[in-house]
C-alpha cells in the first residue's frame, strides 16, 4: 500500500540527529519491510518548545494551510495515485498533528498514529491549544500505536475502542552480528583502559536538559562507589561537554572520554564493556539500552517512564527508583561484585532484543493493522 508518512515534531530528514528522528526513520523502515511504499507527506514542523501563544497560533494556521495544500495536490492526480493510509509519528501537546486528521478525512483513508502521548495536566495553560489538537487527532485515529506501556495506560481514556490501541514496543533495525573496530582504533581504546578493572559504559549526547541532568545524577552515583575496581567509558559530545567533564573531575583517574563515535564503533564498545549505566532522567524509553542488550551488555538504569519496556528489571538488567542515586550506585555495586549475574543478564538481553525487538517483528505488527484498517 501507499503510505503518506509525517512526523510533526521532527522530520526523519531533519539534519540534527536525535532519538526522535531515529525512531521516525525506523518506523519508515518497518513499513517498507512490510512491503509498503512510504512517501514523506510534508516536512511541516508543528513543534513548539516554549509554549509561546502567538507562535502556537501561527503554527496552527500554517498547519491548516499546509493541510489544504496537500488535499488540493492529491486531488489534482488520479485517485489511484492517492495514499492508501496516512501515518503520523509522534503526536503530543508540543507537536500536534494539524495535517493527518484533515487530509485523511478529506481523502477517505485510514489515519494511524505511532507514539502518541496524552497529558491531561496540559489541558489548561500554555499548551492548551496544542493539547486539544493532539487529543482530537488521537481520538480520530483508526489505530494508535503506543511504544511504552505507560503511554498506553494514559491513552485509554482518549482512544475510542480497545482494538484501536496497539502496543508497538521500541525496536532496532540491523542487529549486530560480530562488529569489530579497526585494529589501531581498538588498540587505542584498550590502551586507555585499566586491564584489572570492570568497565562501565555510558553513551549519550552532551546537551542541556534531561541529558545534562542524567550526567549529573551519574556523577553523584559514582561518588557512592569505592574508588577502586571500576572505570567508566563515556561516549558522546555536545555543547555541555565542559560542564560534564567538570562534574566528573573527582573521578578523572577512573573516566575515559571517547568523544562522539560512529555506530559501528559503538557496537564494539558495547561488547568491550561489562555494564551499561545511565540514570535516564526524562527518557521516553532509551534506544541505547536496546543497542547494549543486542550486544549482550546488561544495564543499570532508572525506573522512569518507558525504560522498563527496554530494560527488564531482574532479567536484562536492574532498575533503581527514580532520582535515587544511592540506590543506583548500590545496583552498580551489586553487578560489579556478581560476574555470573552480569553474564546471565547479558545473555537474556541479547535474546530479548533479537526475539522481541527486531525490525521484522515491528514490520509484521504494523502490516497486520494497516491491512485491518483497509479491509
Amino acid at each position: 500500500m501507499k503510505i503518506a508518512f509525517y512526523a510533526p515534531m521532527k522530520s526523519p530528514d531533519h539534519p540534527t540527529p536525535s532519538g526522535d528522528r531515529r525512531m521516525a526513520r525506523l518506523i519508515g523502515q518497518a513499513l517498507r519491510k512490510g512491503g509498503h511504499k512510504v512517501d514523506l507527506a510534508s516536512e511541516f514542523r508543528s513543534f513548539n518548545k516554549t509554549g509561546n501563544l502567538q507562535l502556537q497560533s501561527e503554527i496552527e494556521e500554517t498547519g491548516h494551510q499546509e493541510a489544504q495544500r496537500l488535499i488540493k495536490s492529491f486531488r489534482t492526480m488520479p485517485e489511484k495515485g492517492w495514499p492508501d493510509v496516512w501515518f503520523t509519528y509522534h503526536v503530543y501537546h508540543k507537536a500536534p498533528d494539524y495535517l493527518g486528521p484533515v487530509v485523511s478525512k478529506a481523502l477517505g483513508i485510514p489515519y494511524l498514529i505511532a507514539e502518541a502521548s496524552h497529558a491531561p495536566k496540559r489541558k489548561t495553560g500554555l499548551w492548551a491549544s496544542g493539547y486539544a489538537a493532539a487529543e482530537a487527532a488521537i481520538g480520530q485515529a483508526d489505530r494508535v500505536f503506543h511504544m511504552t506501556r505507560l503511554d498506553g495506560e494514559c491513552l485509554k481514556p482518549v482512544v475510542s475502542s480497545k482494538e484501536k490501541l496497539v502496543y508497538l514496543p521500541p525496536f532496532l533495525d540491523e542487529l549486530p552480528q560480530s562488529p569489530e573496530m579497526g585494529l589501531l582504533e581498538k588498540e587505542s581504546i584498550i590502551a586507555g583502559l585499566k586491564p584489572d578493572c570492570l568497565t562501565l559504559l555510558t553513551v549519550a549526547m552532551m546537551r542541556s536538559g534531561d541529558k545534562l541532568n542524567s550526567y549529573r545524577q551519574l556523577a553523584e552515583a559514582l561518588s557512592y562507589l569505592p574508588k577502586e575496581g571500576w572505570q567508566l567509558v563515556i561516549v558522546g559530545d555536545g555543547e555541555k561537554r565542559a560542564d560534564i567533564e567538570q562534574m566528573f573531575r573527582s573521578f578523572e583517574d577512573n573516566v575515559l572520554w571517547m568523544g562522539e563515535r560512529p555506530q559501528e564503533d559503538l557496537y564494539a564498545l558495547y561488547r568491550l564493556a561489562d555494564l551499561y549505566v545511565w540514570p535516564a532522567s526524562g527518557e521516553a524509553y532509551g534506544m541505547v539500552f536496546l543497542e547494549a542488550g543486542a550486544c549482550g551488555l546488561p544495564s543499570v538504569a532508572g525506573r522512569i517512564r518507558g525504560v522498563p519496556d527496554v530494560v527488564l528489571d531482574g532479567r536484562t538488567g536492574l532498575l533503581s527508583p527514580e532520582n535515587d542515586m544511592q540506590a543506583f550506585a548500590e545496583l552498580i555495586r551489586k553487578l560489579i561484585n556478581d560476574p555470573e549475574l552480569r553474564t546471565q543478564f547479558g545473555d537474556n538481553a541479547q535474546i530479548f532484543v533479537r526475539e522481541e525487538r527486531s525490525l521484522e517483528k515491528a514490520a509484521s505488527l504494523l502490516d497486520t493493522h494497516i491491512k485491518a484498517c483497509r479491509s
